[in-house]
């Protein structure tokens, strides 16, 4: 039985066989795996619940149906059974059968957020069309701990307690007395030894041996087997919440910042995304909305770095009433040109559609919340960002503009070649 479900965003999944060319197939017993993990996954005021982004429904004559909302990742079921959502990710006229290119752009833009940890991640030699996320996952953190190794694991002073036949440390009296009186010639005392087993390497090491079981990838494996040797003389943990909560990450463990948030995602099944549940799955699921945004603020920046233009992301201090000040106002970009004047720019994850009778798509609280922008920080110049899609790369400029001086204009972020999109945007915006 194939073990993998590999799906894109808004597609549909049901156990129904006979609509297999209609829906995304899971066998009945998987299905309701799923099911049971949605459910689990309940939310409160911290944690985001699953049913936002998947949803489940029923179709007459189909039955159950689980629809995939905008987070991407990948869930995998207890019985070992994978759910991999891809980002739906335009290419033009070169589609991406493989899916090559949508992982490799994806953990592009995963890779643009603050708290993603991964900075010396290099896919170059992976076979990205044959690895899934939660493998290449894992070869992030395998290079992660090449790093460590390279940089040299951190020893530390361990305090020990032990019946010696030589002095070293201090004489603890009491046990002296009642293990030595009658041997002389032993010191039971306590010492403090210099040695790599420390709770950051434990951990690192439990990492790689729950690894070594979980990866099915024979360049994983064969990594995994290399790092292991070099943490030959540190005992794996055994009490993972002891030792997590033991360490503390300053200017001599910065080395373990990264590492010791990706333990915590293997070995506590944690995740990246603001979900909790039980334990009945691993999944490693990112909101597509944060992650666009993210990597568009991230790109911009760097298109703009030229110009004396102070860019804000995020930006707070204004609320759309001021007596007493309620619902505050918080636009994704920001930019103050030199002459004073601003520019509001604001992402959204979502494919437009190329018929202007539905007003493209394109959300009526949206643009209230863009005319709201204008008038609270006195500025004509709105813009609101989406990926571009293939129904409207060809398309021209769109604009609104109302009686008042408000113009929201829409511009097509080229996800896949986003370093000229945005030089594209930049002439625009410099007009």
């Amino acid at each position: 039985m194939k073990k993998l479900l590999e799906v894109r965003e808004f597609d549909r999944i049901s156990c129904n066989p006979d609509f297999k060319t209609e829906y995304a197939y899971l066998p009945k017993d998987v299905f309701q795996d799923l099911e049971e993990f949605i459910h689990a996954l309940s939310g409160d005021n911290d944690h985001a619940d699953a049913l936002e982004f998947l949803k489940i429904s029923f179709r007459r004559n189909v039955g159950d149906i689980i629809s995939v909302n905008n987070y991407v990742g990948l869930i995998q079921m207890q019985n070992g059974y994978q759910i991999q959502v891809l980002p739906k990710i335009d290419f033009g006229s070169d589609p991406d059968k493989g899916n090559e290119e949508t992982k490799r752009v994806f953990l592009r833009m995963l890779r643009s957020m603050r708290d993603f940890p991964s900075k010396v991640f290099n896919d170059a030699n992976l076979k990205m069309d044959r690895m899934t996320l939660y493998e290449i996952f894992i070869n992030m953190y395998l290079q992660e701990v090449r790093t460590l190794v390279k940089h040299g694991i951190k020893s530390a002073y361990v305090a020990r307690e032990d019946n010696l036949n030589f002095y070293k440390g201090k004489l603890k009296v009491t046990e002296q007395i009642k293990r030595n009186a009658a041997h002389g010639e032993r010191f039971y005392v306590r010492y403090d030894e210099y040695q790599v087993d420390r709770a950051e390497n434990r951990l690192v090491k439990a990492t790689l041996l729950k690894l070594q079981n979980i990866t099915g990838s024979a360049e994983n494996q064969k990594e995994i087997r290399q790092l292991l040797s070099v943490f030959e003389m540190v005992e794996a943990s055994t009490n993972y919440q002891k030792d997590f909560s033991s360490i503390v990450i300053d200017r001599n463990t910065k080395d373990y910042d990264l590492l010791m948030r990706w333990s915590k995602v293997f070995l506590l099944n944690k995740s990246f995304t603001t979900f909790s549940g039980g334990h009945n799955a691993r999944a490693l699921l990112f909101p597509m909305e944060k992650v666009f945004e993210s990597y568009v603020a991230q790109q911009l920046k760097k298109t703009l770095l030229d110009l004396d233009w102070d860019i804000s992301l995020q930006d707070k201090g204004y609320y759309l009433f001021d007596a007493p000040r309620q619902f505050a106002l918080r636009p994704d970009i920001v930019i103050t040109r030199d002459d004073s004047s601003r520019i509001i720019l604001d992402t959204k994850w979502k494919s437009l559609v190329d018929n202007p009778r539905v007003n493209f798509g394109i959300s009526q609280a949206d643009m209230y919340q863009m005319y709201a922008y204008s008038k609270k920080y006195s500025t004509s110049e709105i813009w609101l960002l989406y990926p571009l899609n293939e129904e409207m790369r060809k398309h021209p400029e769109i604009s609104f503009a109302s009686c008042d001086g408000v113009n929201v204009r829409l511009f097509f972020v080229d996800v896949a070649n986003i370093e000229e999109s945005l030089m594209m945007l930049r002439a625009q915006m410099m007009r």
